[in-house]
């Protein structure tokens, strides 16, 4: 609360005036619905430190479950799940060599948008 108990008083505006042109530009650019849900489920898939984690590992080399649930010292099922909610979410890719599999990040937009996201709470 703020010293004359008025909360959150900064977020309202001063005047009750729509700026008729700013909103119309605006709606105009926004995304669709389904695009915008589309992006909030993939931050949602972010939010997970253990995904996190996996990705950073998968950052370095192609990997399997046995090498990240050493590398990250989890149990490999606890890995297992995670990679299913990568897989599913497209962040990461597989590939068979004989009974192993060999998981490895989908494409270079994960690796921008952690990179990104690195410098941003870096600064």
């Amino acid at each position: 609360m703020t010293a004359n108990g008025n909360e959150g008083i900064a977020e309202l505006c001063g005047e009750n005036v729509i700026h008729s042109d700013i909103v119309e530009r605006v709606s105009e650019k926004l995304p669709d619905e389904e695009i915008l849900y589309d992006v909030a489920e993939l931050f949602k898939v972010f939010g997970d430190s253990t995904r996190v984690r996996i990705i950073c590992a998968l950052f370095e080399s192609e990997m399997c479950v046995c090498d990240i649930a050493e590398v990250l010292g989890m149990t490999q099922s606890a890995i297992s799940h995670q990679l299913r909610v990568l897989k599913q979410a497209r962040l990461v890719k597989y590939r068979r060599e004989g009974k192993t599999v060999f998981y490895s990040l989908a494409d270079d937009h994960i690796n921008h948008i952690f990179n990104q996201a690195f410098e941003h709470v870096m600064e």
